[in-house]
């Protein structure tokens, strides 16, 4: 999630445990800053930007490492306000406030290596998207309210806060198998089956979801939204390059992002730049990661990898989105 919502869950999930026990702005100050440490590690730059990529989101998000890091963050914060009666409990709450944050991520897409360093394996349920307002806003009122009251008279919006927060991400999570579901009977209607399917939410809402249906030799992309009229979706087929994937596959920047976009990938050339692209962030034709790994040569040559990824014109990309999610039969800007 972004930082702003990692943030404010922090704070929340810090005022909630420490309750009484501590000045709701220390509770919230500390929380915030447990909830905040894990993302230091986008600072540490691995090499190349497809290490930077798949190296996020790692060690520094692990439960292991996080849970062994807790009692120190909690000794400090208690010795720091002269509350060591209370040190059990704030090892509680820093501890929570730690790790739900990799926990948190683990709902959107991107890939959580939440058993590091037992596994490297990216967990993504991709219910959610990286910024979500009906997420965050109840967690920044609530935990502001607790804040502006005297003394802890305002506790109870905090728990609500937290409450609406953690029910958003239970109906995001239903939405996401309804979805799966309508995925299936649109593909069972067509006469065909697929080993990989994604489904994601399309920005900022989780009205409005993105499929992803891979096949041997490219995708297909479809939407669909939860206020649509008919249980089917309009898939558009995009290409990819077989060939091309048998010559890069070796490469070791290929190799990984094959392996962490969980097969969701598209390789392509254009002007004799060979590109991979992970299929799960953004949507045809603009995504957030896309690595240019080789040119051609005598042969392809590979280069230090560089994202040349973007984004669809955010104007143009927020409008068609306001459109289709309540609805409306809008093509999707290409």
């Amino acid at each position: 999630m972004d930082s702003l919502s990692q943030l404010a869950l922090g704070a929340a999930v810090g005022v909630a445990v420490m309750g009484r026990r501590s000045a709701v702005w220390k509770a919230a100050l500390w929380g915030g800053i447990a909830g905040t440490l894990p993302d230091l590690d986008a600072l540490i730059n691995h090499g190349d930007a497809v290490r930077n990529m798949v190296l996020h989101r790692a060690h520094s998000h692990g439960l292991f490492w996080l849970t062994l890091g807790a009692p120190i963050l909690a000794w400090l914060a208690s010795w720091l306000h002269g509350e060591n009666a209370h040190f059990k409990r704030w090892w509680l709450a820093l501890w929570l406030a730690l790790v739900t944050h990799p926990l948190l991520d683990t709902v959107t897409v991107y890939g959580t290596q939440l058993a590091q360093p037992f596994s490297s394996h990216p967990y993504g349920v991709g219910s959610i998207f990286i910024i979500d307002p009906l997420y965050t806003v109840p967690l920044l009122v609530g935990t502001a309210v607790a804040l502006a009251r005297r003394l802890h008279a305002g506790l109870h919006w905090n728990q609500i806060g937290l409450a609406l927060s953690t029910a958003y991400l239970a109906w995001s999570a239903l939405a996401q198998g309804h979805v799966q579901g309508v995925v299936q009977e649109t593909l069972v209607a067509q006469g065909r089956t697929a080993q990989r399917v994604l489904v994601t939410p399309a920005p900022l809402n989780t009205l409005l979801w993105r499929v992803v249906v891979m096949h041997e030799d490219g995708y297909d992309e479809g939407f669909y939204s939860l206020l649509d009229a008919q249980r089917r979706i309009r898939f558009d087929r995009f290409t990819s390059d077989p060939a091309l994937w048998r010559e890069l596959q070796h490469l070791e920047p290929v190799q990984r992002i094959a392996a962490f976009s969980q097969g969701f990938y598209k390789v392509h050339e254009e002007d004799g730049r060979a590109f991979i692209t992970d299929l799960r962030m953004g949507q045809e034709p603009g995504y957030v990661f896309s690595f240019e790994v080789a040119r051609r040569g005598s042969g392809w040559q590979a280069v230090v990898p560089q994202n040349k990824g973007g984004r669809m014109d955010i104007g143009r990309g927020l409008a068609w989105v306001w459109a289709r999610m309540w609805g409306k039969e809008v093509a999707p800007p290409r």
